[in-house]
């Protein structure tokens, strides 16, 4: 049939479907009110049972016909996160109640926006403003839905929220302690987390020049980077709080330590990568030492030393973060979690988790655009492009 191309995603979503509809009964509450019919019982998606249906196997059959690709998307954008909201906002309020058809239907409408995401990976369009858009979008629905799975488990199974809160409650938390946050932000990013990652990459960075200049250096200080780099940072932290204090500069210390011998391994590395040929040619021009290293050598070198930039900014943040529950002043990341735990609130820890997540991701984000802009002579940045 030249109108209909079929998609297991789409196939599997109606299977799923048609099994819900088979089981019936979506919820504990609805299996009571079905059994006395003449009590009143009030039970989740009394109204919108049948919508919910529609939307998946409306937009399933939508999507497999021969409509354009970007339509069929966002057909299956909206129907596949209409129906979840709906799941999500019906099971509030009855949760642990939720039967194998809720399930089956949250995995249906996973499903279509599984082969939304799988249509937008496979479009072609010239411009560059509508394929970082999509580039952008992609990995949003995809941890969007990581969202609305833990939610939809979370609230279906009745899982207590001390164990695991959904990320709906997280979100209330974060929205509910911006000053708690912020503050914490303040002392442990701002403070720590910049102020020895820039110490860290520097120093690393000043010594693997000077290591490429010294050939003992170069031989002594790999290998007791590599040994050093491999030190746990619960046992460095203790020490770190005793030289240093409990305030902020005890965090930095530690966050140097961690980013400094990725910065000097990769930078050593780095400035190795020029080949000979373009070595020599530097010297039948009488370049000397200097003007190798920086026309030549450190351009080289630039990947590496960006790779070491992007891994040390997720180090940066767990050390302070781990440091900071040997010691710190009565505020900081590291410092709010190990006292809420001690508390139970569970949810002010995942609220901390998620904003240093976030914050990581932005701070790694950051880094990486700075390298795209940098280094758009590598060849892999080329064939991106």
């Amino acid at each position: 049939m030249r109108w209909f191309t079929p998609s297991w995603q789409p196939l599997l979503a109606v299977v799923l479907c048609i099994a819900a509809g088979l089981l019936g009964v979506m919820s504990v509450p609805e299996a009571t009110a079905l059994a006395q019919p003449t009590a009143t019982i009030a039970y989740p998606w009394s109204s919108t049972k049948s919508l919910i249906f529609d939307l998946i196997l409306i937009s399933a059959a939508f999507s497999m016909m021969r409509v354009p690709p970007l339509v069929a998307a966002l057909a299956l954008f909206a129907c596949a996160h209409l129906a979840a909201w709906l799941l999500l906002h019906g099971i509030s309020g009855f949760e642990g109640t939720a039967l194998a058809p809720y399930y089956l239907l949250l995995a249906a409408a996973w499903l279509l926006a599984w082969r939304c995401v799988t249509i937008l990976s496979g479009l072609k369009t010239a411009h560059r403003l509508a394929r970082t858009l999509v580039g952008l979008l992609i990995p949003v629905i995809f941890g969007a839905w990581l969202l609305i799975i833990w939610e939809g488990v979370v609230r279906g199974a009745g899982i207590p929220f001390i164990l695991l809160p959904p990320p709906s409650v997280i979100g209330v938390t974060i929205a509910s302690s911006i000053p708690i946050l912020a503050a914490d932000v303040n002392q442990t990013i701002f403070k720590a987390v910049i102020a020895g990652y820039a110490i860290g990459c520097v120093a690393g960075f000043l010594t693997a020049i000077l290591a490429d200049r010294i050939s003992f250096l170069r031989r002594g200080l790999l290998p007791i980077g590599n040994m050093v780099s491999a030190l746990p940072i619960i046992g460095v932290a203790p020490i770190m709080v005793m030289w240093f204090g409990f305030d902020w500069q005890s965090k930095a210390a530690v966050v140097a330590i961690m980013t400094f011998f990725p910065m000097l391994v990769n930078t050593v590395t780095g400035l190795a990568e020029s080949g000979h040929m373009e070595r020599d040619l530097m010297r039948t021009y009488a370049s000397g030492y200097w003007q190798t290293l920086f026309k030549l050598r450190l351009p080289a070198a630039a990947p590496f030393i960006f790779n070491a930039l992007k891994i040390n900014s997720t180090l940066a943040m767990i050390g302070a973060i781990v440091a900071e529950f040997f010691g710190t002043p009565t505020v900081g990341m590291g410092f709010r979690i190990s006292t809420a735990v001690g508390r139970m609130q569970i949810d002010m820890v995942w609220a901390e988790i998620a904003v240093a997540a976030l914050i990581g991701s932005v701070f790694y984000g950051i880094i990486a655009l700075i390298e795209r802009a940098v280094t758009f002579w590598h060849p892999s940045l080329r064939q991106e492009r």
